[in-house]
């Protein structure tokens, strides 16, 4: 039996300043800040998550913001390009948007589809796509309205140490639809309308090192708790080593690493982001785990202030 994951949950990375983050990624791109809270592994450190207006699985980019740490080097054992999709007509108003905010760009083709491709502040690559699939974003702010907004995650291009061995668990395991190759990449597909295309790279790329501007790892979808413990059971049969589930307040989480060093987690979809605020109020506080509360004041002391805004 393969299982087969409905694609990406969320992604999460390491960048510089909490500030230029939040100016990017809600006041460039227009994602909403949907969870302000901590690292629960490091508390003096934030922990942020972007997404839709609901945040929903499959939108969800995640941030540790370590503005004094080393700037990283992207590589093998790591997702290399994060994809982002927009509605159908929607590529020349973000022409227009990132050439307002002094964004440079290319324009690349891969598979038949135009992508733009682009780098935030901190140097992780990010690339926008067209495509019908997925959901309206109905979070509208600072000029970029429902009908343009990015829906999510269009997908990710992972560079492996050993591209083989992370074809093999993607279709094998992980159980993506192989679609094809194209130059140096080869094409995955889950059943998912987004976060649903892998592109991986089918030569190694060379060592990379984690710091800022680095993706730290990529979740994969777990449709509920008993799900993710049947995924549990499935990797290690599989041959992986994978870590207890791990409670992370909005989803629990199992991790391991495959074969050609990418940090891989299995995030269940419940509960979401609205279960300790309301939908409305979603990122406007410091959210904190019930065991980090009782040092909220020291906490909140040592984190760097920041605001959402709108950048003109």
């Amino acid at each position: 039996m393969i299982k087969k994951t409905t694609g990406i949950h969320h992604i999460t990375a390491i960048v510089g300043h909490p500030q230029e983050n939040v100016d990017f990624y809600a006041g460039v791109l227009g994602l909403r800040l949907v969870k302000k809270t901590v690292n629960f592994d490091d508390p003096g450190t934030y922990h942020l998550y972007f997404g839709d207006e609901g945040g929903k699985p499959g939108t969800i980019m995640t941030f540790f913001p370590w503005p004094d740490a080393y700037q990283g080097k992207i590589g093998d054992g790591q997702v290399g390009v994060t994809s982002y999709v927009v509605p159908k007509g929607a590529m020349p108003f973000w022409e227009k948007r990132l050439e307002k905010f002094d964004v440079p760009f290319t324009k690349v083709e891969r598979f038949g589809e135009q992508y733009l491709t682009f780098d935030d502040p901190h140097g992780l690559h990010l690339e926008i796509v067209e495509r019908e699939d997925g959901e309206a974003n109905k979070w509208t702010f600072g000029g970029v309205t429902s009908e343009v907004a990015i829906k999510g995650f269009g997908g990710a291009t992972l560079f492996s140490a050993q591209p083989n061995k992370t074809a093999e668990l993607l279709e094998k395991v992980m159980g993506l639809e192989l679609v094809g190759k194209e130059g140096d990449f080869i094409r995955f597909r889950s059943s998912a309308d987004i976060g649903n295309i892998i592109d991986l790279k089918a030569t190694p790329a060379g060592g990379g090192s984690m710091g800022i501007g680095t993706v730290h790892h990529i979740a994969w979808r777990a449709i509920d708790d008993n799900g993710q413990l049947v995924w549990q059971k499935y990797v290690a049969e599989n041959g992986y080593s994978v870590t207890p589930v791990q409670d992370r307040n909005y989803f629990n989480a199992i991790y391991f690493r495959e074969h050609g060093e990418i940090l891989f987690e299995i995030a269940t979809d419940p509960p979401g982001f609205a279960h300790d605020e309301s939908r409305e109020t979603m990122g406007e506080n410091l959210m904190l785990p019930e065991q980090y509360e009782p040092f909220r004041g020291r906490i909140e002391q040592h984190l760097i202030p920041f605001k959402v805004r709108e950048l003109e």
